[in-house]
């Protein structure tokens, strides 16, 4: 057997190793034997630093180029590759946007969702329902080929929404574990194609899942007192990235009170609109 045939034989019983699924992903498989998880290897990705500052917009385009921060958070759908490469020249790294755990009415792949994983309207967001996270089966190619048009756009991570379902009256019996499996199977997958990835909101399950997510994400925990939930990822050395809105506190509370106490936890806080248009405030 010469060399190259050799070595062809060696690279498909890899490709075939890497394709197997998880203990966690087994009965998904079982349920459906054309799901399988992406046939790579991880490869390498880029974490943000714990001291970086995030800025997020999703209104109010176009995306304002000019914030002084480290790390910009868009929407992955309505987000050209274009941009995404004009905010790397510019210095920035930079985040899509993905909402994992309920399903939008706008999105251009809504059509690809069972009736079976749609349950309970998101209470407060018209036009999005919750999904049954147990179904890995139905929601593994569409969340797969995300995160791939995610990678092709030239994102470096993701920031995945509603990673909490189970703690949400979703219309489906979703456990602390279908939630833990799904997270684990979520950031394997955006490892696997280069892409950091964030917990959101879920800190209740932070201590269980920190050594696989590169980051937190938070929505209000200033104001609402839970931030010291997330503190696990400060000691991992990895950043949380606290939100918190105008319709929660003011700008004076934020820069006084809550700026104190971010800086004490070690949060990279921001204060923002609902609507994550394009204006910022960053504690001094």
């Amino acid at each position: 057997m010469n060399q190259i045939r050799l070595v062809t034989m060696l690279l498909a019983i890899t490709i075939i190793c890497a394709s197997q699924p998880t203990t966690a992903q087994h009965s998904a498989v079982q349920q459906n034997p054309a799901y399988l998880p992406v046939a790579q290897a991880n490869l390498p990705w880029w974490t943000p630093d714990i001291h970086d500052k995030l800025q997020i917009q999703f209104t109010d385009v176009p995306i304002d180029q000019s914030i002084a921060a480290d790390v910009y958070d868009v929407d992955m759908f309505d987000t050209t590759a274009d941009l995404v490469a004009s905010l790397h020249s510019a210095g920035y790294r930079v985040l899509c946007y993905i909402n994992v755990g309920a399903w939008e009415d706008w999105r251009p792949d809504k059509a690809d969702f069972l009736p079976s994983v749609l349950g309970k309207d998101y209470a407060g967001w018209p036009g999005e329902r919750w999904l049954d996270i147990r179904q890995i089966d139905v929601l593994g190619p569409i969340m797969q080929a995300r995160f791939d048009l995610c990678k092709a756009k030239g994102f470096d991570g993701v920031e995945p929404d509603n990673t909490n379902g189970y703690l949400n009256d979703t219309g489906f019996n979703l456990t602390y574990q279908d939630q833990i499996i799904y997270n684990t199977w979520l950031a394997a997958e955006a490892h696997r194609r280069g892409l950091a990835i964030g917990l959101k909101n879920d800190t209740e399950q932070a201590n269980d899942l920190v050594s696989v997510f590169d980051f937190s994400v938070t929505e209000g925990c200033l104001a609402e007192g839970w931030c010291a939930d997330a503190s696990v990822f400060v000691e991992n050395a990895k950043p949380v990235f606290a939100i918190e809105y105008t319709d929660m506190m003011t700008a004076q509370q934020f820069l006084t009170t809550f700026c104190r106490q971010a800086r004490a936890l070690q949060l990279n806080a921001v204060l923002k609109h609902r609507n994550l248009d394009a204006w910022s405030q960053y504690c001094p």
